[in-house]
Parts: structure tokens; sequence; C-alpha cells
């Protein structure tokens, strides 16, 4: 007999970046050529000190449990970090540390939504936002920003809640489209969370990696007000290259964090010790390293844009910020996306992901975070397999 299998589970979609990755990898390994832009995943090593810091935990015997919410040391250096970068105080009690940026966000949401709740979301939306509401019982609501310059719009924001509403959740610089939102945009959520009485999660993973004169801008500290119904998420992630590591954090009102920690706590007792003295490391002494890269993705960005920039039906909206560009088929003589990358990647061996994944049909996301070279050939598969179309 069959084993049961809980509505839950059977409802839940896969990471469509990951399955793309794979997929990419298992042809690769075949033997095929395969150039795969799909994972948000820097190329670049883990800083130095992290590494060190890691290795000196180790030597330590720094291997046990920790609090479940993370050891005082990165806690005070999160806290630090958020003093020193947007002027903003938090206790050690309003910072959780947890496995990946992805394990806060669902904690958070596990906190906050409720069975019929719903969620504002701008779209494009990243893939695990969607999911990880409906694993909560709630279900999105969207607010399209593909005529907007990928930024939300006031007016489309207040359009897309009804009176099940209870949050909203705001991702810039955003994936998959690399646009940051202004002080005017994050005034505007501002205004909605304060109105409607709603919280707010910021997630703001790529919040160093801001290209030209685009400038990240912090919630809380555009609008001070509503700091008791915002949770900020970040992580080592993106910033330091330490995709790997797992480590992520939030920061918020008090109760909230207190019962972010009651989750972790039985899911997962605590992050890896390790990782997080690695992050106390990264924190402590990679802030050279971070601007080095931050300009070594704006360098590959502007190469990416100059190749694929003239490519007629193909239109891309220039991206402030992350690493990703979001690229326009509509105009190309394969309009649908899903087609257009099994195409692309069956007749040119180049990975992308579909934009369906983000709520975004007619669009495919490819991520510059990866070597000159192989943006520089994967970008010239893309052109000759458009103008190659029949």
């Amino acid at each position: 007999m069959k084993l049961k299998i809980s509505k839950r589970a059977e409802k839940i979609k896969p990471s469509a970046t990951l399955a793309v990755s794979a997929l990419a990898r298992e042809m690769k390994s075949a033997g095929r050529p395969v150039l795969s832009f799909s994972a948000g995943e820097p190329d670049f090593r883990s800083p130095a000190r992290a590494i060190q810091e890691a290795a000196d935990a180790m030597a330590r015997g720094e291997t046990r449990y920790t609090a479940t919410s993370g050891i005082p040391e990165l806690k005070a250096a999160i806290a630090g970090y958020y003093k020193g970068r947007f002027g903003l105080e938090y206790k050690p009690s309003e910072v959780i540390v947890t496995g990946g940026a992805k394990a806060a966000l669902f904690e958070a949401i596990s906190v906050l939504v409720d069975e019929g709740d719903e969620v504002l979301l701008p779209r494009p939306a990243w893939v695990s936002y969607v999911e990880q509401i409906e694993l909560a019982g709630g279900t999105a609501k969207t607010a399209d920003t593909s005529d907007t310059g990928f930024v939300p719009t006031k007016e489309r924001m207040l359009a897309a809640l009804s009176d099940k509403t209870v949050g909203i959740i705001i991702n810039t610089p955003h994936n998959p489209t690399g646009a940051v939102y202004g002080e005017s945009a994050a005034l505007a959520v501002a205004d909605i969370a304060r109105e409607r009485g709603l919280w707010v999660i910021y997630d703001e993973i790529y919040e160093r990696l801001v290209y030209g004169g685009a400038r990240h801008v912090n919630i809380v500290q555009a609008a001070p007000d509503i700091r008791d119904r915002v949770i900020l998420i970040n992580g080592v992630s993106k910033t330091f290259s330490m995709t790997g590591w797992r480590i992520g954090y939030a920061l918020g009102p008090e109760d909230i964090i207190k019962k972010m920690d009651d989750i972790q706590s039985q899911i997962a007792s605590n992050p890896s010790s390790i990782s997080q003295w690695a992050s106390v490391g990264a924190y402590a002494g990679a802030d050279d390293e971070t601007e080095a890269r931050r300009a070594e993705f704006e360098r590959r960005r502007d190469v990416l844009l100059g190749i694929l920039g003239g490519i007629e039906g193909l239109s891309i909206t220039r991206p402030d910020g992350a690493f990703y560009a979001f690229l326009d088929v509509r105009g190309t003589k394969i309009p649908d996306d899903m087609e257009f990358c099994r195409r692309l990647l069956e007749e040119k061996n180049v990975a992308l992901v579909p934009g369906a994944a983000f709520l975004a049909p007619g669009f495919v996301r490819m991520s510059y975070a990866c070597s000159e070279e192989n943006i520089r050939v994967g970008a010239t598969r893309i052109g000759e397999f458009i103008r190659g179309l029949a």
C-alpha cells in the first residue's frame, strides 16, 4: 500500500533555480559543454578571515550545540554591523541567527501567517516566497511591476490589498530583476504598513551589491516609526560569497524574534557552530574583499549588457543591484519562456531560469555571478540562438 502524502507536501513545488542548476550539472557530467547561469551563487572563495576563524573555532573545540538563536559574538557582530551601516540599534534579543536566510524567512512567515491570511508581494517575485506563504496556510497576492521598471508603486500595492491582507514581503535589491527600490518605494511600503496595520518582511540579502548611482535604502532607517512592524532579513551568503556555510539572520521586534527562536528550537536546534564563527570572521575583516567583489560584479554586468543589449527582439531593463539580468523574450520568435529555456539549453548548452518560476512568464533570468569568460561565451551563444531562430 502506498503511503499517504500530506496535502502540504503534495502542493509544494521544488525550487526552479535549483532544478535548472541540477539539470545543467547532469548534462555537464555527461560531457555536454553546458554553461549554467541559473543559480544565485557567487563564484568567489569565502573571505580568508572567515576561513581562518572557522579553523580556529574547530581547534578550540567550538563543535557543540550553541544557543538556539546564535552565539553572542555573532549576534553582537550583526547588531554592530546594522549600527555602523544604517545607524540602527538592535539588542541581542532582537536578533536571531538561522541556517541561511531562507530559514529566517520561513520562521518569520510561520510566526506571522495564519490559515487564510494574504500576503502582498511585488511581482516578479523570488520563487520561495510564494511556497513558504502557502506552507504556512496563507495566500500570496501580487502587485505587478513589469511596466514600472520592476519597482512597486503605492497604487498597485493598495489595489492588491484586501481585508485578509496581514503583511508585505519586500526584496531589494531584487531577485530576479536586479531592481533597487529607492526611498520613495520604501516610504510607500511604510505608508501602507502604517495605514493598514500590516507587518513588513524586508529581505535585503543583496544590500551590499548595488551599482552606479543606485543606493540601497533600509526601510527602518527611512521610516523609523514602523520599526516594530518590520522584520529585516539578511545573511552572509551573497555579500561574503558564503553560500555553503548557510548562515542567515533576522532582526525585529523581540516578541517576534522569540517566537522564531521557539520554532527554530524544534526544527534545527541551532545553526552550525563553525559556520557562525566563520561569519564572525567575515564581519570582522572582509570589508575590502566585499567592495572589490561588488566592483567586479558591476564590471561583469556591464560586459553582459554590452553583448546582449543590441539583440533584436530581446529587451533588458538595466539591473542596478544583485547579480541578475531579467531578459524579456516576448519580442523574440519564442515568446514562451519555458520553451525558450528548453531550446536554448538543448541547442546552445546555456541554462537560464524561466520567468514563470518568478510569476513573470515571457521573461528569463540570467545570473552573472560567474566568470567573465563564461559570461562572454554564454551571452554570445544566446545572441546566436536568437538571431538563428527561424
